[in-house]
């Protein structure tokens, strides 16, 4: 598995909940778990009342922290302690064994892993060089010039360890030629954004991701015939900025800006893009068109992402 690796800028410039649930979650605040680590592990049924005792008496003899004693017993491995200490501090990942989500979202399954810490970087500078809350500068389209480059996987797990920074987080996926989200986090295609640009449906279809805090995702829905038509209309730019103040943080999934015009639509509506490319995959020559392309629509280019997954 090779690292995703962000350079800021180098191109120069399922389980869900009910769908019916209301979608707006507010500027988010992080709080803390006051569960103990003990308690965390009784509830998720990988620790027992009797180990806990046990514990609790070698850790009162030898003066060391709960985990470690655990881990020295064998009542537990390194990666329960390290799943207690994320429900503690709100960071919530899913254990390898949990199928409610697709395993292409590392940031959910393997956050301590090398592609994660990458895309934690790639947060921090994007905190650093885009986020803006009092200038409302939220809203970030995902772009690259083709297929296959990773659009998708950077746009759903950078959403995700923003939601784990204790961000309110929407994830849009308005990729209405091929969506991928809908896969991605295993939730049914319903309304989503393709119906409510044609009117057929509200913004009930914005699903909360009950297993990691904070994260919401309004799926593309069912594919239409008229893609470009739907993201053009007024509808899709009022959306943006409705959704922008509801939510700390909006990132957008797009379909190839190279090859359909709607991708230009939505960067500009979202004002700020990111650019995604592929190693050995994506020609220079095509990024650096498209960012070209990009900066004389007034689409701020906050930099770009070479994805080596």
């Amino acid at each position: 598995m090779n690292p995703v690796s962000a350079s800021l800028p180098t191109i120069k410039r399922s389980h869900t909940s009910n769908p019916r649930e209301p979608f707006l979650t507010g500027r988010t605040q992080t709080v803390g778990n006051g569960s103990s680590i003990g308690a965390i592990l009784i509830g998720a049924g990988r620790l027992s009342e009797e180990n806990i005792s046990r514990i609790l008496e070698v850790q009162a003899e030898q003066g060391q922290r709960f985990g470690e004693v655990a881990v020295n017993l064998g009542f537990l491995t390194e990666d329960d302690v390290r799943f207690a200490l994320s429900r503690q501090f709100n960071n919530l990942y899913l254990p390898a064994g949990d199928e409610s989500l697709s395993h292409h979202l590392l940031a959910a399954y393997k956050p301590f892993s090398p592609v994660v810490e990458h895309l934690r970087g790639l947060r921090s500078q994007l905190m650093l060089r885009w986020f803006h809350p009092d200038a409302d500068q939220n809203v970030l389209a995902i772009v690259s010039p083709g297929a296959g480059e990773g659009r998708s996987f950077i746009a759903a797990n950078l959403a995700i360890i923003f939601s784990q920074l204790g961000k309110s987080t929407l994830l849009i996926d308005a990729n209405l030629r091929a969506p991928r989200q809908q896969e991605f986090f295993k939730t049914r295609a319903g309304t989503g954004l393709s119906g409510f640009l044609a009117g057929r449906g509200g913004l009930d279809c914005i699903i909360r991701i009950p297993s990691l805090l904070g994260l919401s995702l309004l799926p593309a829905g069912a594919v239409p015939p008229n893609p470009q038509e739907l993201i053009g209309r007024p509808v899709f730019s009022n959306l943006l900025q409705s959704l922008g103040a509801e939510f700390d943080i909006v990132i957008l999934d797009t379909p190839a800006a190279g090859a359909y015009a709607e991708a230009q639509i939505i960067a500009t509506e979202a004002s700020t893009a990111l650019i995604v490319v592929r190693k050995d995959h994506t020609p220079v020559s095509r990024a650096a068109e498209l960012a070209g392309r990009f900066q004389q629509t007034g689409v701020s280019m906050v930099g770009s992402v070479l994805n080596e997954f």
